[in-house]
């Protein structure tokens, strides 16, 4: 019997020092952090993305929701996270490029506390309208208004929100000052627009691309540089007459701060390459967006003029988020 306890004291040396050499070797793991709650267009995104990066990566991508606070709580996560590229965030604009001049007091900066990797995708703001409503373009819309004693109104997802940003651009242009009717959220905005209760919506196309394709709404302007080929029929509103209002409310990947310029490189080709699959590419032009891959200095060079176009408009407009 005294034999067999040495026997088992090195069985489970054996045992606790193949069990080290495996976490060695183990497969990484990277976290996607999402700001939103699951379901939405943004949890699909990162979904479809971490698949992807998961065969460049040669590791697992988990993705984890952190939603709240206009995006702080997520920030705040990733910019605490470990300087190894192992942390990412998935961030919309609004959090990036708005919440700086929305918040006074921002518990992060975006251009200190983050190193941009890619950006991922261009999500252009579309106006739409219910089936029922007579104007067939937005310069339809802005002519019918004029004719009205009070113009009308446009609904946005929120204050602040990208769609807010593409109203105040809308009626800086058009010279009609068209009431903001600010929801907790696309789908209220949404079901009221369709329902005729306020009169047109400027949303994210991804969000209104099911909407679209079953008419239940119309979308009579697209708030971009180009036409969308989602929406080849539809015009942009330049070309309506209606210059100066473009609105993305766009999707990219940044890590914390102190992560090495050698892992954004890498983490960068593996953006870039998911975003080349087939499986990814055709997933996303269900939604109506485009993948768009950049290097990490295109993308900083995207933050920081969109930081300055939607300070500016925020100041012109006085507002204010909630």
């Amino acid at each position: 019997m005294r034999s067999l306890f040495p026997s088992f004291g090195r069985l489970f040396l054996c045992f606790i020092l193949a069990t080290l050499a495996y976490a060695s070797h183990a497969a990484p793991v990277t976290r996607l952090i999402v700001a939103f709650p699951p379901g939405g267009p943004a949890d699909t995104l990162a979904r479809l993305l971490a698949k992807e990066m998961e065969t460049q990566l040669g590791g697992n991508v988990i993705v984890e929701n952190r939603p709240g606070a206009n995006g702080a709580i997520a920030a705040n996560y990733v910019m605490r996270g470990p300087a190894d590229g192992s942390v990412l965030w998935l961030t919309s604009a609004g959090a990036i490029v708005i919440n700086p001049s929305l918040y006074p007091k921002l518990p992060y900066d975006p251009r200190k506390d983050f190193a941009p990797v890619s950006l991922v995708v261009n999500t252009p703001e579309v106006l739409v309208v219910s089936p029922g409503n007579p104007a067939r373009t937005a310069r339809e819309f802005v002519d019918n208004a004029r004719k009205r004693d009070q113009p009308g109104n446009i609904a946005s997802s929120g204050i602040g929100s990208m769609p807010h940003m593409a109203l105040a651009l809308f009626n800086a242009s058009t010279g009609v000052n068209f009431l903001h009717v600010a929801y907790k959220g696309a789908a209220p905005a949404i079901t009221d627009t369709m329902g005729g209760h306020v009169d047109a919506f400027f949303g994210d196309i991804s969000g209104l691309m099911p909407f679209i394709k079953d008419k239940a709404l119309k979308p009579i302007g697209v708030a971009a540089p180009a036409r969308l080929s989602a929406l080849p029929d539809v015009p942009t509103l330049a070309e309506l007459g209606i210059p100066n209002v473009e609105a993305s409310n766009w999707y990219g990947v940044l890590a914390p701060a102190a992560v090495p310029a050698e892992t954004l490189a890498r983490l960068n080709a593996a953006v870039d390459r998911a975003l080349s699959s087939k499986t990814l590419r055709d997933s996303l032009a269900a939604q109506g967006v485009e993948p768009t891959a950049t290097t990490a200095q295109e993308f900083a060079r995207l933050i920081a003029s969109d930081t300055e176009k939607w300070h500016r408009v925020i100041e012109a407009g006085n507002i204010r988020g909630e």
